[in-house]
């Protein structure tokens, strides 16, 4: 477990709001989910304000009072998990400088302990000089200390066999496949629809979310195995959104929509008003704001 610095207000009170939440009656709780409005999800991370996919971006999203951050997650050549984006590790950390001649430096072929030499922060602004790419299970300390919720996505599972069964493994031992991290803050996404099928398979109670955008007459095939489908904004109308919403997930309920990646008011309101149920943003506390004056 991390060392962690004394809580912002934001963050205290997010956590505060949710276990309030979590003491409802089953009833009034059900009530309140019914009302709920557009989730806002902090992509990578705060990532406007921090690098991505790092500690510093999670705690970031925190401090704005964001409940929700996405995150990507690869492993290493030695099995380990991390998080980070892209295959390689060269646009955000400085492993060309550290191991140099090693290129593409895909993250599949460096150990964790090398990878734990990187600065993956100096890039984005001096101020996070030091940063490191975290392990899963560092990540999920930071999420579980500030109360919040993952929306995590499966990144390039094809180089990685058996990584589906190897994140559930390691969500479990973190506390995070009981009933109520199941149930309330956790959703797992790829754009592998294999990868997809298989997290269900393996634990069909967890929610699952497929990224991208579907024809509609191909949405009966993912809800299968989906109770999400999450496309770019620029994708989808109000017609696509309410197509989906008319076709029942894997869980019996109307399929949702978490459209990605939104940082500007005016796309934010508009996409709320196209009926999706949740925007993921670089600058999330810049859409919850935006929302909230929309009355969404």
């Amino acid at each position: 477990m991390r060392i962690r610095p004394v809580a912002t207000v934001a963050s205290v009170a997010g956590v505060l709001v949710g276990l309030a939440a979590s003491m409802l009656p089953a009833g009034v709780a059900q009530a309140a989910d019914s009302n709920r409005r557009v989730e806002t999800i902090a992509h990578r991370g705060a990532s406007a304000y921090a690098p991505e996919n790092t500690l510093a971006a999670v705690d970031a999203a925190a401090d704005r009072g964001i409940a929700w951050v996405e995150n990507d997650v690869q492993r290493t050549k030695d099995g380990e998990l991390v998080i980070v984006h892209d295959t390689s590790l060269a646009r955000t950390t400085d492993v060309e400088q550290v191991f140099p001649g090693r290129a593409p430096w895909n993250v599949a072929d460096f150990t964790l302990k090398e990878i734990e030499q990187l600065d993956a922060g100096s890039w984005f602004s001096p101020k996070f000089a030091g940063e490191r790419v975290p392990t899963l299970e560092d990540y999920m300390d930071a999420v579980e200390d500030n109360g919040q919720k993952l929306l995590m996505e499966i990144k390039a599972p094809e180089l990685y066999p058996g990584i589906e069964r190897q994140i559930l493994k390691e969500l479990r031992e973190d506390g995070w496949l009981d009933r109520h991290h199941v149930k309330h803050r956790l959703i797992v996404q790829s754009f592998s629809a294999d990868s997809v099928k298989k997290v269900h398979g393996l634990r069909s109670d967890i929610k699952t979310g497929f990224l991208g955008t579907p024809a509609v007459a191909e949405l009966p095939k993912y809800a299968a195995f989906a109770d999400q489908i999450n496309p770019q904004y620029k994708s989808i109308d109000a017609g696509y959104v309410a197509a989906v919403h008319k076709v029942k997930g894997a869980h019996g309920k109307p399929l949702e929509v978490f459209t990605w990646t939104i940082d500007d008011a005016a796309s934010a309101v508009k996409a709320a008003e196209q009926g999706v149920n949740g925007i993921i943003s670089n600058k999330p506390d810049v859409v919850r704001d935006a929302l909230e004056g929309s009355g969404r």
